[in-house]
């Protein structure tokens, strides 16, 4: 067996600042049942991202905008309860294995990943390359689970708890075509709020997903986000309870052309969806 080479992918400044989406914690302020210490206890949580394994009260005051007092009552209670661990001699924290046990609880009650993984595997060998399964979290989609080639020299990482911009990737535009209009709508224009500048191109590009959605029920990636990655996005609309989920298949696009894209992944990833959501209605 092939050692696999994983290639990491991070988005550009500019593009995690655009997933981050609208302040919460503003735009909730006037409603009576919204718990706003609650909320930014939960903000200070969300600023560890995968590459981050210690992080400063500086550093959290910074992403989250709180003041650094503020941030540290916040870390200090997070601490006392689990969510944080504090690093005495670094002086920084990390995530504690509170959190942990809430990130399991949730991919274990998921049924809809238990029918999925051996199909996903099964592509995944089949075309060489990684398949994922995803959600919505705020402006960004956040991947749950991912499938990779056994015999693939080279892949494509994705850890749980990844996160990549809507408009760019396959993912996220398969998530907007599964979405009713209204909250279409409403999305697009929020991340139109967030990235003025290069609003117009990624307005194109979903423009182009919902044509390539509505005539072959997939749609694509082909180095919009990263000049090197192509991929395919097929969404999995709610059913029997579960949440809109979205999966796609993605390479190095030296080994995934367009053409194998439109031609015979893409089929295969739509018929991999339709057999989930089948066996999920089953369930």
């Amino acid at each position: 067996m092939n050692e696999n080479t994983a290639l990491s992918h991070r988005g550009s400044k500019a593009e995690l600042i655009a997933m981050d989406g609208i302040d919460l914690l503003e735009d909730c302020s006037k409603d009576r049942q919204f718990v706003t210490a609650l909320a930014r206890g939960l903000e200070v949580l969300r600023c560890f991202r995968p590459s981050d394994r210690h992080l400063g009260n500086q550093d959290i005051a910074e992403r989250t905008g709180l003041p650094k007092p503020t941030v540290s009552r916040l870390t200090y209670t997070l601490t006392r309860m689990g969510y944080l661990y504090h690093d005495e001699k670094l002086g920084k924290y990390q995530l504690g294995s509170g959190v942990l046990s809430l990130g399991y609880s949730f991919l274990t009650n998921m049924d809809v990943l238990k029918i999925a993984r051996p199909l996903m595997q099964e592509l995944a060998d089949y075309s060489h390359t990684v398949v994922s399964v995803g959600s919505r979290d705020r402006l960004g989609m956040v991947y749950l689970d991912g499938r990779h080639s056994i015999t693939a020299t080279v892949s494509l990482r994705r850890e749980p708890g990844t996160r990549v911009p809507i408009a760019t990737t396959a993912m996220g535009r398969a998530l907007l075509c599964g979405l009713p209009e209204d909250e279409r709508d409403k999305l697009m224009d929020n991340i139109r709020q967030k990235d003025p500048v290069r609003w117009p191109k990624h307005k194109a590009g979903i423009e182009q997903a919902l044509r390539d959605y509505n005539e072959r029920g997939f749609c694509l990636s082909i180095g919009d986000w990263r000049s090197d990655v192509n991929a395919v996005g097929v969404p999995m609309l709610p059913i029997a309870g579960c949440r809109l989920l979205t999966f796609n298949c993605a390479a190095p696009s030296f080994l995934l052309r367009q053409h194998m894209l439109e031609d015979d992944i893409g089929p295969r990833l739509v018929n991999l969806v339709r057999t989930i959501e089948s066996e999920v209605a089953r369930y």
